[in-house]
């Protein structure tokens, strides 16, 4: 069955940078699009990024709150997808999680937690 497991989260000062890591098993890896959301307390979950197939640049895409700041990538010998967080900021806390769809249904990691505080 497929299985999306996230790592990596902590608790970092604003400035700080974290990796986050999303273990993936179940499905052909390298045959899939990725994404990271992300859910604030009391907020909805939203988009953070994606990654195509390649594992090139132009295969990625940012919501404007992350652009710059932000790296998706993956690593298909690896079956695992990454999130590289720079600059963050406060409002950046949230409980992140990966996605994937396959075959018309959507999965979710259990998330990892990213608190950015002073």
């Amino acid at each position: 069955q497929v299985q999306l497991v996230e790592s990596g989260g902590g608790l970092v000062q604003p400035g700080g940078s974290l990796r986050l890591s999303c273990a993936a098993s179940g499905f052909i890896f390298s045959n899939y699009y990725m994404s990271w959301y992300r859910q604030a307390p009391g907020q909805e979950r939203e988009w953070v990024a994606s990654i195509s197939i390649s594992s090139s640049s132009s295969g990625t895409n940012y919501a404007d709150s992350v652009k710059g700041r932000f790296s998706i990538t993956r690593d298909n010998a690896k079956n695992t997808a990454y999130l590289q967080m720079n600059s963050l900021k406060p409002e950046d806390t949230a409980v992140y999680y990966c996605r994937v769809s396959v075959r018309s249904l959507t999965y979710w990691g259990q998330g990892t937690q990213v608190t950015v505080s002073s």
